[in-house]
Formats: structure tokens, sequence, C-alpha cells
């Protein structure tokens, strides 16, 4: 991608505009930009999907509403549900092909351990809420879920589980930025609580264990 940044002018250009439309938030200007790639809209979706894993620049969520004000609520929604399956796929893959050195230096020794922890202690409820939570970073869970080994039709049940709501809430709501804007807060806010809830009591549950 860099070779292409420097050295292919259309590129360059095509990625500043495409960092603009989609910073404006004005979503007749988002859909027409993406409807100029014609029949390899989806794929350049999906494409920015795994991209975004690496970059960490452009967060998943607004890929997903790119999608959804692109091609509508219906076909939108199950694009990016593709697009999630697929590039959630790439990131367990190389996790687990690819071992603890390559996470490491992609998410930093600390955020590797720390995530790793939450996975072996939480499972598929780390994944799930990590996928609904607009609030949380996804990309590393799927690394991570790949390097612990954890199974992948687990793995991506859970993924499904997680987005699937949150699809269906930027569906519903990317209309009206404003009622967007709150249903994401309100949507971040509960799932992170509910989570926090969820570690208590198992962290009292595992004590009372010990103690017995």
């Amino acid at each position: 991608m860099l070779a292409c940044w420097f050295l292919w002018p259309a590129f360059q250009t095509t990625l500043r505009e495409g960092f603009t439309v989609l910073r404006s938030g004005e979503q007749p200007r988002i859909a027409a930009w993406m409807h100029q790639f014609g029949y390899w809209g989806p794929v350049v979706l999906v494409l920015g999907m795994v991209v975004q894993m690496f970059l960490f620049v452009i967060n998943v969520v607004l890929l997903i509403l790119v999608a959804i004000l692109a091609y509508g609520p219906w076909w939108g929604s199950l694009l990016a549900l593709g697009g999630v399956v697929v590039a959630s796929s790439v990131g367990y893959a190389l996790g687990w092909a690819l071992g603890e050195s390559f996470v490491a230096r992609l998410l930093g020794r600390k955020t590797e351990r720390h995530v790793v922890d939450i996975v072996h202690d939480y499972g598929v409820w780390a994944i799930i809420i990590a996928r609904l939570s607009p609030a949380l970073s996804d990309d590393a869970i799927s690394f991570v879920a790949g390097l612990a080994r954890m199974g992948y039709l687990k793995f991506i049940t859970a993924t499904v589980v997680g987005v699937v709501p949150l699809i269906a809430l930027l569906a519903y709501l990317g209309e009206e930025s404003q009622r967007l804007k709150t249903g994401l807060l309100w949507v971040s806010g509960v799932s992170v609580v509910l989570f926090g809830a969820y570690i208590w009591w198992d962290r009292g549950r595992k004590r009372e264990k010990k103690s017995a």
C-alpha cells in the first residue's frame, strides 16, 4: 500500500477523497462516492474492512454505516455482515498461523497479553461484547482468538451473534445522525456495563469455589 501511495497518483487521490468524504458525515455524499465504483463497490468495502484491522485509522462501525447508506438497509446490512465475517476470518487465520510474535508486534505486548487473558477467561462472551460495542476496538479480538486457538466455528458464531444487533441498530438509525450518535452511545455504555457486571459476578463465583 505504501508503494501504491507513492507510485500510483490515482490511488493516492482516491484515498484522500475517500477520507474526506467519510469524515464529512454527509450521508448522500458518502453513498454517491461509493456508487462510483459500480459493481466493485462491495469488493472495495470488504477490502476496506480487512485493511482497517491493520491501519487502525477507520473504525469498522463507519464502514458498516457506509455499506448501509450506499446499498440500503437490507443489502447493505448483508454486505456489512459478510465483510465483518471475512475480515474477522483473516485476522483469526493470521493470529493462528503467525503466532504470538506477530500479534505482539501488531498490538503491542501489553495489549496482546491483556486481550489473551480476557479471551481465555471469558471466551465467546468477550468476543460478543467486543463486536456489539462500538466503543471497543474489536480488531484485536480476531488476532488473539486465533492465537489462543479458539475453535473457528465458536469464534465466528460469537462474531455473528455480537455484530448482527449492531448492524441492525445502524440500519435502523442510520438515516438520522443525531439519533445514530445517541443510539451508539447507549449501546456502548450498556454493553460495557453488562460485561463489567459479568466479570464481577464470575470473579465472585470463582472466589467462592476456592474458599469452598
